[in-house]
C-alpha cells in the first residue's frame, strides 16, 4: 500500500480504530494511515520498492561486516590489484 499522507509504502498489519495500521516492506514499527487516502502498489511500484528494501538490506549488512558500501570496492579487491 502507498501512504500518500507520509510518502511511505507498507504491508497492511491491521486496524487501529478506523484506520490501517501499515508496516514497512523491511519490517519495523507501524504507522496509521487513513483507509480512503491509500492505494494499491502496481506491479512496477511494488518491485521497485522490493529491490530498494534488498538493497538496503545488503548495505546493513557489509556495514556489520565493515565492508566498503561505497561502491569502490575493498582494500585489496581484484578491482584496486588491477587497477581496473
Amino acid at each position: 500500500m502507498h501512504d500518500p499522507d507520509t510518502g511511505r509504502i507498507g504491508v497492511v498489519a491491521g486496524r487501529a480504530g478506523t484506520g490501517l495500521r501499515l508496516c514497512p516492506l523491511g519490517g519495523g514499527g507501524t504507522w496509521q494511515a487513513d483507509p480512503r487516502r491509500v492505494r494499491l502498489l502496481t506491479h512496477a511500484e511494488l518491485l521497485s520498492a522490493r529491490v530498494a528494501e534488498a538493497n538496503a538490506r545488503t548495505r546493513r549488512a557489509m556495514e556489520v561486516r565493515g565492508e566498503s558500501v561505497d561502491g569502490r570496492g575493498r582494500s585489496g579487491s581484484a578491482v584496486e590489484s588491477t587497477g581496473l
